[in-house]
């Protein structure tokens, strides 16, 4: 039976404002990304994303973000690569030691939004990040976007890696995402998000934009937790993976 861990980025409320249904979507997935502070999330929403994940037995992994809470870290910052180490290390260390109090183990690590982006197309910036992983705790997996330079940088100091396809996104020809501030980057339709995760567990393809065919190394599988219909789409792509015999599992 093939496998596949499918995972989601949550965590992100803060203080009394809330952001997405993690309890919910705890249900079907398998790793949750949990936001350290930084783009969103805080203290209180850690260790309360932490207890969900333990009672749900999915992975935790921390999903550090550049310091940009109004712009949900999905604006681009310029940081030097020190900066980028200590404030990726800075935010691993926070969750681990939290997940480490409650008795949870924390798994991975998976950048957010902006800084996920720029590491993709950056050997200096994908590796200060997998240096500050690696100093953290050499045993956690880096999540990167499939085929990217925060994969290959990773893998180079030894780190272990999930390559990762997104459900709900589509893809340039180069492999990059559509970045959002274009027509067309998101996937509002349940059944197309559900039938692309299909194609790219069972064929290693999607499909971009130009209507080309490309391959890609799907490890782990995103899901957004704050899209607007995030738990049917969540619940629609675990259906169709157990329709075509593909089993949810955390990268490990």
């Amino acid at each position: 039976m093939l496998s596949v861990d499918l995972n989601c980025d949550m965590g992100e409320s803060f203080g009394t404002w809330r952001m997405g249904c993690d309890a919910e979507l705890m249900k079907y997935i398998s790793s949750a990304n949990v936001a350290c502070g930084f783009h969103a999330g805080d203290a209180r929403t850690m260790r309360m994303t932490i207890e969900l994940a333990v009672q749900n037995n999915v992975a935790i992994g921390a999903h550090p973000g550049y310091p940009d809470l109004q712009g949900f870290g999905r604006r681009n910052m310029s940081m030097s690569v020190e900066e980028i180490h200590d404030i990726v290390l800075y935010q691993i260390s926070a969750l681990k030691g939290m997940c480490e109090a409650y008795g949870a183990r924390l798994n991975h690590v998976k950048p957010h939004g902006a800084l996920y982006n720029q590491a993709s197309g950056s050997r200096e910036i994908s590796l200060a990040i997998a240096e500050a992983v690696a100093r953290a705790d050499a045993s956690l997996i880096l999540c990167g976007l499939s085929g990217s330079s925060l994969i290959d940088e990773a893998a180079r100091i030894g780190l272990r890696t999930a390559s990762e396809a997104f459900a709900d996104r589509t893809y340039r020809p180069d492999g990059a995402l559509t970045p959002r501030s274009e027509p067309n980057a998101l996937i509002l339709d349940v059944d197309a998000a559900a039938s692309q995760a299909v194609g790219l567990v069972k064929s290693g393809t999607v499909m971009t934009t130009d209507g080309t065919v490309m391959a890609v190394k799907a490890d782990t599988i995103c899901v957004h937790g704050d899209g607007e219909n995030a738990v049917a789409f969540a619940a629609a792509i675990a259906r169709a993976f157990g329709d075509n015999d593909i089993a949810i599992h955390h990268i490990s």
